[in-house]
Protein backbone atom coordinates (compact mmCIF):
# COMPACT_ATOMS: atom_id res chain seq x y z
CA UNK A 1 0.00 0.00 0.00
CA UNK A 2 1.34 3.42 -1.05
CA UNK A 3 1.68 5.69 1.97
CA UNK A 4 2.64 8.78 0.00
CA UNK A 5 1.11 12.16 0.94
CA UNK A 6 -0.84 12.08 -2.34
CA UNK A 7 -2.79 9.03 -1.13
CA UNK A 8 -3.40 10.69 2.23
CA UNK A 9 -4.68 13.71 0.39
CA UNK A 10 -7.16 11.62 -1.59
CA UNK A 11 -8.39 9.88 1.57
CA UNK A 12 -8.84 13.22 3.28
CA UNK A 13 -10.88 14.51 0.35
CA UNK A 14 -13.49 11.84 1.05
CA UNK A 15 -13.89 13.03 4.63
CA UNK A 16 -13.58 16.75 4.16
CA UNK A 17 -16.28 19.32 4.61
CA UNK A 18 -15.99 22.10 2.06
CA UNK A 19 -16.65 25.73 2.75
CA UNK A 20 -14.58 26.04 5.97
CA UNK A 21 -11.50 28.21 5.79
CA UNK A 22 -8.78 29.31 8.13
CA UNK A 23 -7.74 32.89 8.39
CA UNK A 24 -4.68 32.60 6.19
CA UNK A 25 -3.58 34.18 2.99
CA UNK A 26 -1.12 33.56 0.20
CA UNK A 27 1.48 36.08 -0.76
CA UNK A 28 3.57 36.07 -3.92
CA UNK A 29 7.08 37.40 -3.66
CA UNK A 30 8.84 37.94 -6.93
CA UNK A 31 11.16 40.46 -8.49
CA UNK A 32 8.82 40.58 -11.48
CA UNK A 33 5.07 41.07 -11.55
CA UNK A 34 3.10 37.82 -11.61
CA UNK A 35 0.88 39.31 -14.29
CA UNK A 36 3.84 39.25 -16.69
CA UNK A 37 5.41 35.86 -15.98
CA UNK A 38 8.43 34.84 -17.99
CA UNK A 39 9.98 31.48 -18.74
CA UNK A 40 12.63 30.60 -16.19
CA UNK A 41 11.37 33.10 -13.62
CA UNK A 42 11.80 32.20 -9.91
CA UNK A 43 8.60 32.45 -7.87
CA UNK A 44 8.06 32.26 -4.13
CA UNK A 45 4.64 31.55 -2.62
CA UNK A 46 4.01 32.00 1.06
CA UNK A 47 1.05 30.52 2.96
CA UNK A 48 0.37 32.17 6.31
CA UNK A 49 -1.96 30.31 8.72
CA UNK A 50 -3.16 30.55 12.29
CA UNK A 51 -2.55 26.83 12.86
CA UNK A 52 0.72 24.97 13.10
CA UNK A 53 -0.29 21.52 11.97
CA UNK A 54 1.42 21.17 8.59
CA UNK A 55 0.30 22.24 5.14
CA UNK A 56 -0.06 20.80 1.63
CA UNK A 57 0.81 22.59 -1.60
CA UNK A 58 -1.21 21.56 -4.66
CA UNK A 59 -1.65 22.86 -8.20
CA UNK A 60 -4.79 22.79 -10.32
CA UNK A 61 -3.96 22.77 -14.03
CA UNK A 62 -6.03 24.24 -16.86
CA UNK A 63 -8.13 21.08 -17.18
CA UNK A 64 -9.03 21.19 -13.46
CA UNK A 65 -6.82 18.27 -12.41
CA UNK A 66 -5.18 18.56 -8.97
CA UNK A 67 -1.45 17.84 -8.70
CA UNK A 68 0.24 17.25 -5.35
CA UNK A 69 3.45 19.25 -5.00
CA UNK A 70 4.66 19.00 -1.40
CA UNK A 71 3.66 18.45 2.21
CA UNK A 72 5.36 20.43 4.97
CA UNK A 73 4.88 18.98 8.43
CA UNK A 74 4.66 20.95 11.65
CA UNK A 75 8.27 19.97 12.40
CA UNK A 76 9.48 21.31 9.01
CA UNK A 77 9.81 17.92 7.37
CA UNK A 78 9.18 18.21 3.62
CA UNK A 79 7.86 15.44 1.35
CA UNK A 80 7.48 16.00 -2.39
CA UNK A 81 5.51 14.03 -4.99
CA UNK A 82 6.54 10.39 -5.18
CA UNK A 83 7.49 10.44 -1.49
CA UNK A 84 10.72 12.22 -2.39
CA UNK A 85 12.72 14.41 -0.05
CA UNK A 86 13.84 16.79 -2.79
CA UNK A 87 12.47 18.04 -6.09
CA UNK A 88 14.26 19.36 -9.19
CA UNK A 89 11.50 21.91 -9.74
CA UNK A 90 10.40 23.02 -6.26
CA UNK A 91 11.67 24.00 -2.85
CA UNK A 92 9.57 24.00 0.32
CA UNK A 93 10.22 25.21 3.86
CA UNK A 94 8.52 26.32 7.07
CA UNK A 95 9.11 29.30 9.31
CA UNK A 96 6.82 29.20 12.36
CA UNK A 97 3.35 29.49 10.78
CA UNK A 98 4.62 30.42 7.32
CA UNK A 99 4.69 27.62 4.74
CA UNK A 100 6.72 28.54 1.67
CA UNK A 101 6.91 27.03 -1.80
CA UNK A 102 9.48 28.10 -4.37
CA UNK A 103 9.17 27.39 -8.10
CA UNK A 104 12.80 27.29 -9.18
CA UNK A 105 12.29 27.97 -12.89
CA UNK A 106 8.74 28.64 -14.05
CA UNK A 107 7.72 26.87 -17.29
CA UNK A 108 4.48 26.06 -19.08
CA UNK A 109 4.10 22.80 -17.10
CA UNK A 110 3.98 24.87 -13.89
CA UNK A 111 1.00 26.96 -14.99
CA UNK A 112 -2.17 26.68 -12.93
CA UNK A 113 -3.92 27.74 -9.73
CA UNK A 114 -1.84 27.14 -6.60
CA UNK A 115 -3.48 26.27 -3.28
CA UNK A 116 -2.29 25.78 0.25
CA UNK A 117 -4.50 23.47 2.34
CA UNK A 118 -4.55 21.95 5.80
CA UNK A 119 -6.17 18.78 7.16
CA UNK A 120 -7.60 19.49 10.61
CA UNK A 121 -9.96 17.05 12.34
CA UNK A 122 -10.63 15.23 9.06
CA UNK A 123 -11.61 18.44 7.31
CA UNK A 124 -9.74 20.22 4.53
CA UNK A 125 -9.27 23.96 4.64
CA UNK A 126 -8.27 25.62 1.37
CA UNK A 127 -6.57 28.92 0.88
CA UNK A 128 -7.67 31.24 -1.91
CA UNK A 129 -6.16 30.09 -5.19
CA UNK A 130 -3.30 31.99 -6.70
CA UNK A 131 -3.39 31.84 -10.53
CA UNK A 132 -0.01 31.64 -12.21
CA UNK A 133 -0.23 31.74 -16.00
CA UNK A 134 1.80 33.21 -18.80
CA UNK A 135 0.19 36.29 -20.40
CA UNK A 136 -2.00 35.50 -23.36
CA UNK A 137 -0.57 36.84 -26.61
CA UNK A 138 -3.09 38.00 -29.17
CA UNK A 139 -1.95 37.53 -32.78
CA UNK A 140 -1.77 40.76 -34.70
CA UNK A 141 -3.73 40.73 -37.94
CA UNK A 142 -1.62 41.69 -40.99
CA UNK A 143 -2.32 45.17 -42.21
CA UNK A 144 -3.47 45.42 -45.82
CA UNK A 145 -3.42 48.56 -47.88
CA UNK A 146 -6.87 49.72 -48.88
CA UNK A 147 -7.67 51.81 -51.95
CA UNK A 148 -8.18 55.45 -51.18
CA UNK A 149 -11.85 56.42 -51.68
CA UNK A 150 -12.57 58.99 -54.32
CA UNK A 151 -13.94 61.37 -51.69
CA UNK A 152 -10.56 61.42 -49.96
CA UNK A 153 -8.73 62.52 -53.13
CA UNK A 154 -8.38 66.30 -53.37
CA UNK A 155 -8.68 67.56 -56.88
CA UNK A 156 -7.15 70.83 -58.04
CA UNK A 157 -9.83 72.80 -59.89
CA UNK A 158 -7.13 74.59 -61.90
CA UNK A 159 -5.93 71.34 -63.46
CA UNK A 160 -7.86 70.47 -66.61
CA UNK A 161 -7.63 67.32 -68.62
CA UNK A 162 -6.90 68.06 -72.29
CA UNK A 163 -9.86 67.34 -74.54
CA UNK A 164 -8.85 65.17 -77.53
CA UNK A 165 -11.64 66.64 -79.68
CA UNK A 166 -10.50 70.20 -79.06
CA UNK A 167 -6.90 69.25 -79.97
CA UNK A 168 -8.04 67.73 -83.25
CA UNK A 169 -10.10 70.81 -84.03
CA UNK A 170 -7.11 73.06 -83.45
CA UNK A 171 -4.98 70.98 -85.83
CA UNK A 172 -7.62 71.17 -88.54
CA UNK A 173 -7.89 74.93 -88.15
CA UNK A 174 -4.12 75.23 -88.45
CA UNK A 175 -4.03 73.31 -91.76
CA UNK A 176 -6.97 75.27 -93.10
CA UNK A 177 -5.18 78.51 -92.40
CA UNK A 178 -2.11 77.22 -94.24
CA UNK A 179 -4.12 76.26 -97.34
CA UNK A 180 -5.92 79.61 -97.37
CA UNK A 181 -3.22 82.09 -96.51
CA UNK A 182 -0.26 80.57 -98.37
CA UNK A 183 -1.87 80.83 -101.85
CA UNK A 184 -3.20 84.29 -100.99
CA UNK A 185 0.25 85.42 -99.93
CA UNK A 186 1.70 83.99 -103.14
CA UNK A 187 -0.85 85.85 -105.24
CA UNK A 188 -0.08 89.08 -103.47
CA UNK A 189 3.62 88.52 -103.99
CA UNK A 190 3.07 87.81 -107.67
CA UNK A 191 0.97 90.96 -107.99
CA UNK A 192 3.71 93.04 -106.40
CA UNK A 193 6.32 91.59 -108.75
CA UNK A 194 4.16 92.33 -111.80
CA UNK A 195 3.58 95.90 -110.62
CA UNK A 196 7.29 96.40 -110.06
CA UNK A 197 8.15 95.11 -113.52
CA UNK A 198 5.54 97.36 -115.12
CA UNK A 199 6.93 100.42 -113.34
CA UNK A 200 10.46 99.60 -114.47
CA UNK A 201 9.38 99.14 -118.07
CA UNK A 202 7.48 102.38 -118.03
CA UNK A 203 10.52 104.27 -116.83
CA UNK A 204 12.54 102.95 -119.77
CA UNK A 205 10.05 104.14 -122.42
CA UNK A 206 11.05 107.00 -124.62
CA UNK A 207 9.57 110.38 -124.05
CA UNK A 208 7.83 110.12 -127.52
CA UNK A 209 5.41 107.51 -126.28
CA UNK A 210 4.65 108.40 -122.70
CA UNK A 211 1.01 107.45 -123.15
CA UNK A 212 1.79 103.73 -123.09
CA UNK A 213 2.78 103.86 -119.44
CA UNK A 214 -0.23 105.82 -118.50
CA UNK A 215 -2.74 103.65 -116.78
Amino acid sequence: MDRSPALLLLLALGLCEYGHRLSYEMKIRSYNSITQLQVGQRLELECQTDKDSGAFWIRQDKSGTLHFIAFISSISRVTFAGNQKTSPRFQASKDQKLYRLVVKSFTSQDEGNYFCLMNINQMLFFSPGQPLFFPVTTPVAPTTSRPIPERAITKDPNLKTPDPESSTEKELNFFCHIFIWVPLAGACLLLLITLAVTIVLCQRKTPQNPSRCTP
